[in-house]
């Protein structure tokens, strides 16, 4: 289809339409087929889940109201006040002892695969089998309990692959370090390139994985279920667990000497990341990879989270109450307590010290993660003066991981972040300048 110059606008405009529309159906034809693929997604029913709360309702003094609600009938009510007390004090239920017992161990790296698809068993096994003969190069992960307890002791252990940059590369400037976050499923190599990535620009990366994954996924499961599930109480925990484990490696990586942090999330580590950074003004840098604004509209009307939807649905429960149950999980709640370390200094005409530096990545095309969530995000950060770059691809969630997707989205990520640090660095250096890189050490080699 081509346009002719003798052409009125108006059958120009309706051929360009007409393209427009083809693409869109490709695209989400494709993007439906990728989310099809799995065949070991789980219909568990709908529990609420509230022995999973049951310190942090010792703690705030709700056990007991809980409890009668629950004897009465009334689960869903108590589960929504539940929330309505999360929110009315979030730092409180994010708050956490910090570990005493951080470690390095050293490891070959395991795949830890969520499909049971032939090629992906297959390379599970090649891996397998080449760190049997000592072909496999070991890697170094960060081990520690958090502070959020489950009745599995595996998920319970965080662990976070370590990918530090040289010294060479980090001289000069302050030592400056990301906390990357990869989606729901992840397998364990998932968003290794990023961290090695950033380790060319100087900055060191904390590979996290989240509750759940790879090497803390219980062994009853194939999938990262428990993550996001219909159990109600078991996902708001899964959630405090990420973002207390986020804050975790901070602490770490504050005792190596670093000064400097960000947080990449992608998809539903998109919403970790962003909850964790609306409560540690220490992250500065912040990379959201997708991006909705309810956890309840993201598994209601998304496509990989269809199963779910089902429970939730033969339960009798409706997408509005859906939305209230994960609310105090929700980052739409969150946003003036993100914007608030982005505030102008009363005194001056400057922001604040700890204003964080934002990007938001989202799919046109998108049916896990729906556009018009998306757009809420956008709406509600120039609503609350958040300052952020924005960044439209033109796929769906799926296929951000095919090409050429993968390759654009990869690269909004990571000159983003090259150019954060660069100029936090310069805030933060004390000599006349900070170091000066070349845009050209973006391109990988």
């Amino acid at each position: 289809m081509c346009f002719d110059p003798k052409e009125t606008d108006a059958l120009v405009n309706l051929k360009k339409r007409m393209l427009k529309d083809l693409y869109a159906r490709w695209m989400y034809s494709w993007e439906t087929r990728l989310t099809m693929r799995d065949e070991n997604r789980v219909v568990r029913p709908l529990e609420w889940g509230f022995d999973w709360l049951q310190p942090y309702l010792d703690d705030i003094g709700l056990s007991g109201r809980v409890a009668r609600l629950e004897a009465a009938g009334q689960s869903e009510r108590a589960m929504v006040e539940v929330n309505e007390a999360i929110l009315a004090d979030s730092d409180r239920f994010f708050h956490y002892e910090r570990p005493t017992d951080f470690r390095l161990e050293e490891r070959h790296p395991m795949l830890f695969p969520t499909n049971v698809r032939p090629e992906t068993l297959e390379r599970d096994a090649r891996l397998k089998q080449l760190a049997e003969e000592g072909k496999v190069e070991r890697a170094r992960f960060l081990r520690f309990t958090s502070p959020e307890r489950t009745p599995y002791a595996e998920n319970d252990l965080a662990n976070a692959r370590w990918f530090p940059a040289d010294p060479k590369r980090q001289a000069g400037k302050p030592k400056q370090a990301m906390i990357v976050m990869p989606q729901w499923n992840a397998d364990a190599f998932s968003h290794n390139s990023l961290c090695s990535l950033f380790n060319r620009f100087g900055i060191s990366a904390l590979r996290l994985s989240k509750p759940y994954h790879d090497i803390r996924r219980p062994s009853e499961l194939e999938r990262s279920d428990y993550a996001v599930s219909a159990n109600i109480g078991r996902t708001l925990s899964a959630v405090r667990q990420a973002v207390m484990d986020i804050r975790c490696c901070l602490d770490w990586l504050e005792e190596q000497g670093y000064e400097q942090f960000g947080v990449l999330g992608t998809s539903l580590g998109s919403a970790y990341g962003f909850l964790a950074s609306a409560h540690d003004r220490r992250l500065r840098v912040n990379a959201f990879n997708h991006a909705s604004a309810a956890v309840g509209d993201v598994v209601w009307a998304g496509q990989s989270t269809r199963h779910i939807r089902q429970a939730l649905e033969e339960a009798g429960l409706t997408q509005e109450r859906v939305r209230a149950l994960w609310a105090g999980a929700s980052p739409m709640h969150y946003y003036a307590k993100f914007a608030g370390y982005s505030a102008q200094d009363e005194s001056s005409d400057r922001l604040s010290e700890w204003a964080k530096k934002v990007l938001l990545i989202y799919a046109r095309y998108d049916l896990t993660f729906p556009y018009e969530y998306s757009m809420q995000v956008v709406k509600a950060f120039h609503e609350n003066g958040i300052e952020f770059e924005e960044r439209v691809l033109p796929c769906g969630h799926y296929t951000t991981g095919e090409t050429p997707f993968q390759y654009m989205d990869g690269w909004y990520m990571g000159s983003f972040v090259y150019r954060a640090f660069r100029d936090l660095a310069r805030e933060g250096s004390s000599s006349a300048s900070a170091p000066e890189f070349e845009e050209r050490e973006l391109v990988a080699k």
